[in-house]
């Protein structure tokens, strides 16, 4: 599996950007896509994922409400739309598949990051 995260740039606080997250290989289709996210000087944070079939999804509570994925199966593309931005959204975005166990997903294949910056 091999994923091409894209659509990061700057934007103001407030608004908003769409990422999109496009796998290549016969196996992207079993497994979960989620976001990642780190910013300078922490860790890399969850963000949200969707399950293959794309009827579960998950968020982490500082996105909740603002963040919304949604998966195109047959365009073998996630879409991670990202609204009332705020400059602590502001981080390097990774794109990750994999499948879900008890702890959430289990990344095993990962994009290139692509940057947001939000300004305020």
């Amino acid at each position: 599996v091999q994923l091409q995260a894209s659509g990061g740039g700057l934007v103001q606080a407030g608004g908003s950007l769409r990422l999109f997250c496009t796998a290549s290989g016969r196996t992207f289709t079993m497994y979960a896509v989620g976001w990642f996210r780190q910013a300078p000087g922490k860790e890399r944070e969850f963000v949200a994922h969707i399950t293959w079939r794309g009827t579960t999804t998950s968020y982490a509570d500082s996105v909740k409400g603002r963040f919304t994925i949604a998966r195109d199966i047959p365009k073998n593309t996630v879409y991670l739309q990202m609204n009332s931005l705020k400059p602590e959204d502001t981080a390097v975005y990774y794109c990750a598949a994999g499948p879900i166990n008890d702890a959430g997903l289990d990344a095993r294949y990962w994009g290139q990051g692509t940057q947001v910056t939000v300004s305020s």
